[in-house]
This record gives structure tokens, C-alpha cells and sequence, in this order.
């Protein structure tokens, strides 16, 4: 294989009501940026399954699980979540996390591995909210550690939100540290407490960003010493983010995903990236913006020879 394993299904795309403002086609048309661009060859594309349920129940409760699968949550709970229920919607939940996982197992045997969706830290254990269902990066950490594949993990969130579920999931988790830098004044409006969190003013642009970045991800490798990085690269940091409230451009996102991948290859240390939040009515600069995380990790995987 002559890149980094990239991490994609057909049922990552599920319909939804005209003019909703959750941007669903855009995890098919990255897969196709991705492979019309040359980013990558068909053989770097692997395809998950739907994970078993008990494997989400170890995140969340199995009476939200069950609900939420067989279309019986009630009605105040679908709004929280923001995303009408449908079966085809359930079967992609489903999926983007059996994807995330695999991301994570194939990072830890190829070094960088990248999927095409995934982030969805708002979901707490008996709850979704902000487009969120099942929380992905949560039922991943869990399931490694269950599983033996790792021993201690570090979930490094830079999706303009804060990762509030998954700080409030594992706040009493000494294996797995949460890490997030977000905008201070956007979603959610009530914060949990990670491990760390880095709060930003809402206007910053690439330069001090790319700074804050800097100061904090070697520092964490080396204290943190973690088996694999989880990374959680929202492209709703964009200056023209509908939801995002920061200003960087497409260099400070190329440059932000290429440092992060850069240190942790430099530090031997595994990351297996999702690509977290983006949101805009233009969806080919949508797409292209969430393409630049797999842009860098091709070149670092190529640099570091992983």
C-alpha cells in the first residue's frame, strides 16, 4: 500500500430533508475528492461494518441504544440530536463508528490512518445532541483499552467545539486523557471539564492558532506517553465556517493537520484522525477544507516512511 489506510463506507451518506443544514453529502464526495485528486488509490480504502451493540453499550446506555436504534427516542430527544430518524440514518451512526474504530486498529499497525467521517463528541451516554448520536471516539478509546490494544490513549479534539461528552464520559478515566481547543463562546454553551481544555476567542486566525497548537501537543506526547492519539480535526475552525466563530484558512488548516500528524510520527506515536465538524453551503470548499487532513497525512506518512 503506497499511503496511509483511509477509512470509508457507502452508508456514511444517509438522506436527509432538503436544505437541512447538516452537510450529509459531503462524506461521499470527499471519498471521490480524495481518489479524483489522487490523494489516494482505491487499495488505501477500507470499509467498516457496523460494530456489535454491545460494543456502543460500553459507552452508552443500552436503553438510549435501543431506543435510538428502533426509532422509539422521544421526540424532545430527536431535537437535541438535530438529525430526523430514519432507519437509513441508524444504519449510518452505526457505521461511522465501526469506521472509527477500525481507523484506530489500522493507525496502530500503519501508523496514520484517516477516516472519512467521524467526531462526534457531543453524545453523551444517555443522549445526543449537536448532530451527535453515538459518541465515536469514546466507544473507540473504550473498546482498545477493553481489547488490549492499547494502554493508554490521548483523544487531542481541535473541532472548534469543545468535546463535551467525551470529556464528561471519561472524566474519571485515568487511562485516556481529553484534550480540547475550541472557540470559547460557541456550542456548547455549557462546557465539561477535560483533562485540559485550551478556550479560544472567537476571531483568531492561523498564526496564533497554529501557536496555541504548538505549545501544547509535544508537551502532551511526552507526558501523556500515550499508545495512540485519537484526533478529532474539525474543519469548522475556517474562517467561513457557518458554525465555527474562528478565521483560519485553508493553509492554517493544512499547516494545523500536517503538525499534528508531523510530532506525533516524529514521537512513534499512532494517530488514527476523524474528521470532525464543517459546515458550509458551499460544498465543494467543504469538501476540499475536510481533504486537507488527508492531504498531510499522505505526506507525512510518506516523510516518515510509516
Amino acid at each position: 500500500m503506497s499511503g496511509p489506510p483511509i477509512v470509508y463506507h457507502p452508508d456514511y451518506v444517509a438522506p436527509l430533508p432538503l436544505k437541512h443544514r447538516f452537510p450529509m453529502p459531503k462524506f461521499g464526495l470527499l471519498r471521490d475528492r480524495l481518489l479524483q485528486d489522487g490523494v489516494v488509490t482505491a487499495d488505501q480504502i477500507y470499509q467498516p461494518g457496523a460494530p456489535p451493540q454491545a460494543w456502543i453499550e460500553q459507552v452508552h446506555q443500552p436503553e438510549y441504544v435501543q431506543a435510538y436504534c428502533t426509532g422509539t427516542l422521544d421526540a424532545k430527544a430527536q431535537r437535541r440530536i438535530g438529525l430526523p430518524w430514519s432507519p437509513n440514518l441508524v444504519k449510518r451512526t452505526c457505521t461511522a463508528v465501526g469506521g472509527t474504530i477500525l481507523t484506530a486498529k489500522l493507525a496502530l499497525q500503519h501508523g496514520i490512518a484517516c477516516n472519512t467521517a467521524g467526531g462526534t463528541h457531543h453524545a453523551f451516554p444517555a443522549y445526543g445532541s449537536g448532530f451527535c448520536i453515538f459518541n465515536d471516539l469514546a466507544i473507540a478509546a473504550r473498546l482498545l483499552l477493553a481489547q488490549g490494544w492499547v494502554q493508554r490513549l490521548l483523544i487531542f479534539d481541535l473541532d472548534v467545539h469543545q468535546g463535551d461528552g467525551t470529556a464528561w464520559i471519561f472524566r474519571d478515566e485515568p487511562r485516556i486523557f481529553t484534550f480540547s481547543m475550541h472557540c470559547e463562546i460557541n456550542f456548547p454553551r455549557q462546557k465539561q471539564i477535560s483533562d485540559l481544555d485550551v478556550p479560544l476567542a472567537a476571531g483568531l486566525g492561523d498564526e496564533a492558532y497554529l501557536q496555541q497548537v504548538q505549545a501544547y501537543l509535544p508537551d502532551l506526547l511526552s507526558q501523556v506517553k500515550p499508545d495512540l492519539v485519537l484526533y478529532d480535526a474539525g474543519a469548522d475552525i475556517h474562517q467561513r465556517d457557518r458554525l465555527g466563530k474562528l478565521a483560519l484558512t485553508n493553509t492554517g488548516l493544512y499547516e494545523r493537520d500536517h503538525f499534528v500528524l508531523a510530532t506525533c510520527a516524529a514521537a512513534g506515536c499512532p494517530v488514527g484522525c476523524v474528521i470532525g465538524g464543517g459546515y458550509d453551503k458551499d460544498m465543494a470548499d467543504l469538501v476540499y477544507r475536510h481533504s486537507l487532513l488527508h492531504r498531510a497525512a499522505v505526506a507525512v506518512h510518506r516523510h516518515y516512511r510509516l
